[in-house]
């Protein structure tokens, strides 16, 4: 293997396995759940419980601050990004109406901005830690 293709392969395979684990966590907390809810005054809301996001967010900080203090931000960033997008996608590609592409639109926009904010600080919070000799 060249040296060049070395030097990206930790990069390369975390970013997938980073992504792998958010498609997994997508399909875990919110595969599964596809019906609307219907409430008595006749309007819907759903298909997603705000306990299942949050169950989402909070297992996908596990895989995001691995990579980042491991300084894999691009992995951090990238892996968890690429999966929500494509989760989105494949969840939300049946509607009729189009418009699930603004959803999904608005998913990598939101998570590769919260990803980068934590790469950030926790980018920040090691190089505090390694130069106080932690």
């Amino acid at each position: 293997m060249s040296q060049g293709l070395r030097k990206y392969a930790p990069e390369t395979v975390s970013a997938l396995v980073v992504a792998a684990v958010t498609l997994a966590a997508w399909a875990g907390w919110l595969g599964w759940d596809q019906h609307r809810d219907e409430h008595p005054d006749g309007s819907t809301t759903g298909p997603y419980e705000a306990w299942q996001v949050i169950g989402l967010v909070l297992t996908l900080l596990v895989p995001v601050c691995w990579a980042a203090y491991r300084r894999l931000f691009a992995s951090a960033v990238v892996g968890t990004t690429a999966g929500l997008t494509v989760a989105s996608f494949y969840d939300w590609s049946d509607d009729g109406s189009g418009l699930f592409m603004i959803g999904v639109m608005m998913v990598a926009a939101g998570s590769l901005a919260a990803t980068v904010a934590l790469s950030a600080v926790i980018a920040a919070l090691t190089r505090e830690g390694r130069r106080a000799g932690v």
